[in-house]
């Protein structure tokens, strides 16, 4: 583990990030924990440990991704292939257009919006890849309404209580185990704290174990302490491959709203020696979540720098981080 530990280090380092964390489950056990730094960027500022929460930007994804698994698995959105114009009478019906449920938690919807919310259209539902928030809104503004509450309390309710989870939340008022995002280095940390609970703020934070324990929960095809707490095909829909075919062959493949490995491709965030059907979530603040079945293996890294380093090569080092994790464990 040591070239791992080295490489988050080095990364955290070189990205001015003021604190990193790297948990690797196997086998449901907790194989290696290693936390370094400090919350935030200012003197006297508190040490990273196991409490210690970060703000995991986009990886909150995965969470709303498995609420969304709930309705088709429960028939409150009957068809993967629904469009979308029966969902959100909102938008223009003929922007819409042969927009489906499954463009949109694949990224391959084609929609934006610009600075005064009107929405546009980049490409036509199917025939590319762009990652955008709007997909992200709308599906969590759906929830809401097909389940009469905000995703964040559903996944309370039948996900976060029954494992036990005290540590991740929407926060909105600060508390002594956030950690402050950095965005200036030269500036204090930023607390990143959202003004709702209801998932359409980024505001999730997570502790590194919990982090991990939704991996593996995932891992486990909703199985934990031997209990399922998670139907088998409800995890199945969120992390397997469900975008359409694309005429590129080298853009991402997607569950809902993860990224799944089958062959390599450039356009990945999934490294070329990562076996297929692993599966990983990232965030802007430098989280990842990296999930592979072949090895039994749950992967947890956390930084709390905003962007990625590496600049106009931030895929390489997306890429190389979980090839490091493969070549661990490929052995």
């Amino acid at each position: 583990m040591n070239e791992l530990l080295s490489w988050v280090e080095d990364i955290k380092n070189k990205n001015a990030s003021s604190a990193a964390s790297l948990l690797i489950m196997k086998n449901n056990d907790i194989l290696f924990e290693h936390y370094s730094g400090t919350h935030n960027n200012t003197k006297g500022a508190r040490k990273v440990d196991h409490h210690s929460r970060f703000n995991v930007a986009s990886a909150r994804k995965s969470y709303l991704g498995l609420a969304v698994a709930f309705a088709v698995y429960e028939g409150k959105i009957t068809s993967l292939d629904d469009l979308a114009r029966d969902y959100f009478s909102e938008i223009d019906p003929e922007l819409l257009g042969a927009t489906t449920i499954r463009h949109l938690v694949t990224h391959s919807h084609g929609l934006d919006e610009d600075a005064d919310g009107t929405v546009y259209r980049e490409f036509e539902p199917g025939e590319n890849w762009t990652y955008r928030n709007i997909n992200v809104v709308m599906m969590t503004k759906l929830i809401h309404h097909l389940y009469s509450k905000p995703f964040p309390s559903l996944l309370k309710e039948r996900v976060f209580e029954p494992l036990g989870f005290t540590k991740t939340w929407w926060e909105v008022s600060d508390a002594e185990d956030l950690v402050r995002v950095i965005v200036n280095p030269n500036q204090e940390g930023e607390r990143a704290l959202g003004t709702v609970e209801d998932g359409l703020d980024k505001n999730l934070f997570v502790n590194t174990r919990e982090f991990a324990e939704w991996g593996n929960l995932f891992l486990n095809r909703g199985k934990a302490n031997g209990k399922q707490i998670v139907p088998e095909k409800v995890i199945d829909l969120s992390a397997t491959i469900q975008n359409p075919p694309y005429t590129d062959k080298e853009l991402p493949q997607n569950g809902f709203f993860w990224y799944v490995q089958d062959v390599p491709r450039e356009r990945s965030e999934l490294g070329s020696r990562v076996p297929s059907g692993s599966y990983q979530i990232l965030g802007v603040t430098g989280p990842t979540l990296l999930v592979i079945p072949e090895y039994d293996v749950v992967v947890v890294k956390m930084y709390n720098k905003r962007y990625n380093y590496g600049g106009e090569n931030y895929l390489y080092y997306l890429k190389e981080f979980s090839n490091l994790v493969a070549d661990a464990f490929n052995r």
